[in-house]
């Protein structure tokens, strides 16, 4: 097979995957824009009538507005957290001469495959003897612990691609570790800072799981288990659930859009150097 015919499958086979992937998604956008009666139709509509009747039912109604501030301050904290504890533990890793390191990154990664439900009831019962069921710390610790080792890896592999001569010459100069950190390294490393805070902060607006088990009581609950626990008097709002799926949606497809190439230089950092 010729390398045109080879290529011509490849660009199909993404296509493919592009469609099956983006579909769904727009299929629930089209399905936020439609009236009551066009979502339930049968065979459903495809063209909606672009109606916002939906969206004024989910933020009034349903009271998203409330979860969407809910998942901002969770999602928010939990990537300022966890960016603020990589940093020194990527730093370390990259640049301290300690023993067994391999085995603390090895450990790092062995934690990050742990299945939630593993660890469901110890969280529970340490948040439950700490009172912090039902509050916004006890979501955001357990979305820090699970994040860090993925932004330990993305910090210490981005800070071993930094020449050491650069720290050397902030010696020379009479900065601290800490100066030296924050002014030489942090700037220099800004793309894998900015990597992963963004996939931390994805983790954090997208988890259900730890959300739906701590926040049991309305006034904590973020968007996903607010989305979930939409409740209609003989039906499931489908219209409501698709407006506020879309509402919840967007800001992850723009950040992704917006700094997708900083995401790829990130995630790609001391894949061949270190």
């Amino acid at each position: 097979m010729t390398s045109r015919p080879r290529r011509l499958l490849f660009f199909l086979a993404i296509v493919l995957i592009a469609a099956f992937s983006v579909l769904p998604f727009l299929w629930f956008v089209a399905t936020s824009l439609k009236t009551q009666m066009e979502a339930t139709a049968i065979p459903p509509t495809l063209i909606p009538s672009f109606s916002l009747a939906f969206y004024r039912s989910a933020l009034e109604e349903y009271h998203l507005l409330h979860y969407l501030k809910n998942s901002v301050i969770v999602a928010g904290a939990a990537t300022a957290g966890t960016i603020g504890i990589s940093l020194f533990a990527g730093y370390a890793l990259a640049r301290l001469p300690l023993r067994r390191k391999p085995l603390i990154m090895g450990s790092l990664l062995l934690v990050a495959m742990f299945p939630q439900i593993s660890i469901a009831g110890p969280v529970w019962q340490i948040l439950d003897a700490l009172g912090w069921l039902n509050s916004y710390q006890g979501l955001i610790l357990p979305y820090i612990t699970l994040s860090l080792p993925l932004g330990v890896w993305i910090m210490t592999g981005f800070f071993r691609e930094l020449p050491r001569e650069l720290e050397d010459a902030a010696r020379v100069d009479g900065c601290g570790h800490l100066q030296t950190l924050f002014r030489v390294i942090v700037p220099l490393a800004a793309p894998g800072v900015f990597t992963a805070a963004i996939l931390v902060f994805i983790y954090a607006w997208n988890e259900f799981f730890f959300a739906l088990l701590i926040m049991t009581q309305q006034p904590y609950q973020t968007l996903p288990v607010g989305i979930a626990l939409f409740q209609g008097q003989y039906t499931i709002p489908w219209g409501e659930i698709a407006a506020a799926s879309t509402i919840a949606t967007i800001p992850l497809v723009l950040l992704v859009l917006l700094f997708q190439r900083r995401i790829v230089r990130g995630l790609s950092a001391g894949a061949v150097k270190g």
